[in-house]
């Protein structure tokens, strides 16, 4: 395979309808939603999501970091006709009391499977955050800006790997 196309179809998701994403292909749009500790429900998580694709989304990421992921998640596939994404790295980090150098692999290679069994049909998995890398960030206005990437910067100072 030379990782010219996906299909993010997913077959414990059912209800979504395939779509092609890769070069030779029209672009997509993807719409970002999710709760927070502060605000948000299920119902309206999938009413965000509802609009994003009445917009034109073709995809749905689903950011959520408050309570509930899972159920919330569950309501999101079950209502998507379009391929739903996460962030399983978030799930994880709530898993583990929201303290980044408890996490470890099992946690994450088990959030991952339950996401796959629930229907997720992608993740945004934080592969190229590195401790030898880390150190180049130091002098950034910004710093890192991913929320996934500053968590794995953190286990990976914590824990030297």
């Amino acid at each position: 395979a030379r990782g010219r196309a996906i299909i993010p179809a997913n077959i414990n998701h059912p209800e979504s309808e395939p779509m092609i994403i890769g070069r030779n292909f029209l672009v997509k749009i993807n719409a970002n939603i999710g709760n927070s500790a502060v605000t948000s429900s299920m119902a309206e998580e999938v009413e965000k999501m509802v609009w994003a694709i009445r917009w034109g989304a073709d995809t749905v990421m689903d950011l959520s970091t408050g309570r509930n992921i899972h159920n919330i998640r569950e309501w999101i596939v079950r209502n998507a006709p379009v391929p739903i994404g996460t962030v399983p790295l978030y799930q994880a980090l709530e898993k583990v009391g929201g303290i980044a150098e408890d996490l470890t692999w099992e946690v994450y290679r088990d959030t991952l499977i339950e996401q796959a069994e629930q229907g997720v049909d992608y993740f945004t998995i934080h592969a190229g955050v590195r401790l030898h890398y880390i150190p180049l960030t130091v002098d950034r206005v910004t710093g890192i800006v991913s929320r996934g990437g500053s968590i794995m910067a953190k286990w990976c100072l914590h824990h030297h790997r």
